[in-house]
This record gives C-alpha cells, structure tokens and sequence, in this order.
C-alpha cells in the first residue's frame, strides 16, 4: 500500500551519505578544478578549456556504457545484489582518485595539460560506475510515491550537508599562492570520503526480496543502441533530461565561479569562499523539509520543482548586481531556498519516469536512463568549459594574475550569474510545456508496475 514505508528512516539516511559523498566530491572538483589549473598552475586558459572538453566528451562514452555494462547480472548479483558491488566498486577508487588531479607529475605546460586529461577522465569513470548504480537503486528500493518523497526528505539534507562542507572545507586548507596545499586538501577530502563510504553501506545493500525479483524477471539482453532509441522516444524521459542538463550548466557554472567571484569581483581573501557556501547550506538545509512538505501536500512533483525552478532563475539574476560580500552572503542563502527546492524534487520526479519506463517496456533499466541522464547532465562540464574559457579569451582574462580589468570582470559576473539564469529559464519553460506526468498519471503507472510485479 502506498501509506506503507518498507525502509527505516536510518536506512534511509544510510542510504544518503552516498548522496553526500557525491555531492561532497564533486563539489570541492566542480569549484577547484578549472581554477587550479588556470590561476594557480597558470595554464593557458585555451588548453585548460581543451582539457575540459576531452574530459566531458569522454562522458558521452562513460556514463551510457557504464550504465548498459553494470544493468545485467554477474556472478556476484544473487549473493551482494545488482547495485551494491558496483557502488563500492566504482565508489572507493572515486574517492582515492579525487586526489590525483591534484598532484600532477611536473609543472611543463604540456605535462600540465595531458595530467588534466587523464586525471579527471580516471575520476569520472569512477564516478559513473558509483553513482549511476546509486540512483538507479531509488526507485527499485523505495516503491511508493509517499516512501520516495520521505526518503528524499531525509536523504536531501544529507546530501546538501555533501555539497557544503564540499565547499567550506578546500578553502580552510588551499592557499592559492602554494599549489601544494591543493593535495592536502584533496587528502583530507579522501580520508572524509573513506568514511562517509562506510556509513552508506547499510542503506544500498539491497533486500533478499529485490534481488531476488530482479533475478526472476530478468530477460534477454537488448542492444544499446535500441535501448537508447527507447529511452529517448519517451517524452517525459527527454524532456526531464533537457531540463536537468541545463540545471546542472547554471550550478557547475555557479559553483566553479565562486572563487574567482572573490579573488576578483568581491576583492575577499579565500575564507570568503567558505562564508558564501556555507550561505547556500542554510537556504538549502533549511528549506528541503518544506519542500518535501510542498510535494506531500499537493501531491504533485512538477508543481514543487517549477516553483523551485522558478525562484532558482530570480535569486541567480539578482547576485550578478552584488559586489558586497556582506549583500552577496544574504542573496546566496535565498539563492539556497531555490536549489534546495530543485535538489529535492529531482529523485521524485526521476522515479515518476522510471516507473512510466518499466510499464511501457515491462522491464527495468534503471541504469540504462540514469546512464543517459548522467551523459546529458554531464554536458554541464562542456558548457562551463566552453563558457569559461570563450569568456576569459575574450574579455582578456591574464591567467595567474592578482588583479583582472573591467572587461574581465563582466565575464565573470556573466558565467556566475547571467548566462546561468537564462539556460535556467531555457529549462524551466521547456519543463512546464512538455512534462506530462499529473498525479493521476503517476498513480496509474505505479499501480501498473505492482501488477507487473517489477
């Protein structure tokens, strides 16, 4: 029965430090990574952004192939589960290879470039093999819509707590005049992360029950290709993938604008970067439970994350008018509200698509569409590539340079804020036109996928 909860709340939060441990990584990544390379190693932004884009495109092989090879059974399946393995597989070597991006080999620019290749490249397939089996256990473990929503109400502030001390703890250690404090950083973020890795464990092992249903209807295996041609003919899968694409270019863009946001434009020392992302921990954290309630109560996702959506765009406009750091705290908490909004309707409205999926196919290949999804949201990185440096080129961005001029400073206000908030609103109204998933809708399938006994 949809009122039943079938996992404890503690396996729920068990099952959100994988939620923070992603969250946590790819932060410190997503805010460090472009600037280290480019201000503190001095590497020319043109072969920083080249770097970027092997390193996305590599994702349009990664995160689909991961998802089609880990979505079948191997000989460990009946005994450890189908996602389990694959999340401690994929999930330790990610933690341990965050600190290779960090430590290359020499400081020549083409010993630069090539280790900037090679490093994120080893990290992000780590990373697919982690979190695409992750997600794709939240609709298989938790059912029901009401079992979704309180598992995402208890897992969402776990997982911004990730994000935040992603963000406050690199720039309590990094001192952007010494490149080796970026390895001690990335150490002590692996060290959290071995641990975090741990507390996860009771909440992805998954229940004799759900392997052993997964067993009994698995199929004949279908080609890649006519799987990917499936997933892209569903509509609502299609347009929850555009709009999450353009989700993730404003908060890879945000994120990773943050410390030249204060080395430039706010003129504030490091401890700054920590300030402003705490700033966006209590927006977040504070709001994701009345969000949740929101969902709950109107019984309707799409609604919750176009509100979310909504007020993601404004508060994202308004921070490119701030150059007080004081002023830019405040708005980035409201800016917080917004995300934390949008965070917490992601995994609901996914499974709302997942479940259409297995009654269309009668099949599931959650790892399949969270494969895609991930390639597709991974196109954050390319836009923040192409952004980043189509922008400094341009406006005369001086790599390593203490002070920038006026034309470079309008760059980054434009990928921190504006150019964000307009893919945003490309987003948003793309979600409201074509998402077709009511309640009534999301009942149907879900009453169907009983039936079906998948």
């Amino acid at each position: 029965m949809e009122s039943e909860l079938t996992h404890s709340k503690l396996n729920m939060a068990s099952y959100g430090f994988a939620k923070f441990l992603n969250e946590f990584i790819e932060m410190a990544f997503t805010a460090w990574c472009f600037y280290f390379y480019e201000q503190v190693l001095g590497l020319e932004t043109f072969w920083v952004g080249i770097g970027y884009i092997i390193f996305a495109l590599w994702n349009a092989v990664n995160d689909p192939l991961m998802g089609f090879l880990t979505n079948r059974p191997f000989k460990f399946t009946r005994k450890w589960g189908r996602r389990f393995p694959w999340i401690i597989i994929g999930g330790v070597p990610y933690i341990l290879s965050y600190t290779i991006i960090f430590a290359p080999p020499g400081s020549e620019p083409l010993i630069l470039f090539l280790w900037l290749i090679f490093s994120t490249c080893l990290f992000d397939t780590f990373n697919s093999i982690f979190f695409i089996n992750y997600v794709s256990l939240f609709p298989d473990k938790f059912r029901s819509v009401k079992e979704r929503r309180t598992a995402t109400a208890v897992q969402t502030p776990i997982g911004i707590i990730g994000i935040a001390l992603g963000a406050l703890i690199p720039p309590m250690i990094i001192d952007d005049t010494a490149p080796g404090t970026f390895i001690y950083q990335a150490v002590l973020m692996a060290v959290i992360g071995l641990v975090v890795i741990v507390l996860a464990i009771p909440g992805c092992r998954e229940d004799r029950e759900t392997i052993d249903l997964y067993l009994k209807k698995e199929r004949e295996k279908t080609p890649f290709f006519q799987l990917l041609k499936t997933a892209l003919s569903q509509k609502s899968f299609l347009v929850f993938i555009i709009t999450y694409s353009l989700y993730r270019c404003l908060v890879i863009s945000f994120q990773a604008s943050i410390p030249y946001l204060v080395d430039f434009v706010l003129l504030e020392d490091e401890i700054i970067v920590t300030i402003l992302s705490a700033a966006f921990l209590l927006g977040s954290f504070a709001s994701s439970p009345l969000w949740a309630r929101l969902a709950h109560k109107s019984n309707n996702n799409k609604k919750a994350m176009l509100i979310s959506a909504i007020l993601l765009i404004i508060f994202t406009l308004v921070l490119a008018f701030i150059d007080n750091w004081m002023i830019m705290f405040v708005g980035i908490i409201f800016w917080g509200i917004g995300l934390g909004g949008f965070w917490t309707m992601i995994s609901p409205v996914l499974a709302d698509v997942i479940d259409e999926a297995v009654v269309t196919t009668q099949s599931r290949q959650e790892g399949i569409y969270n494969g895609f999804l991930q390639f597709f949201g991974r196109l954050g990185i390319l836009f923040q590539a192409l952004t980043f440096s189509i922008i400094h080129i341009f406006t005369g961005f001086v790599e390593g340079a203490l002070v920038q001029d006026a034309p470079a400073i309008i760059g980054i206000k434009l990928h921190f804020s504006v150019i964000p908030a307009i893919v945003m609103l490309i987003g948003t109204i793309v979600f409201w036109k074509f998402y077709k998933l009511t309640p009534d809708k999301v009942k149907d399938h879900q009453e169907r996928v009983i039936e079906l006994k998948l």
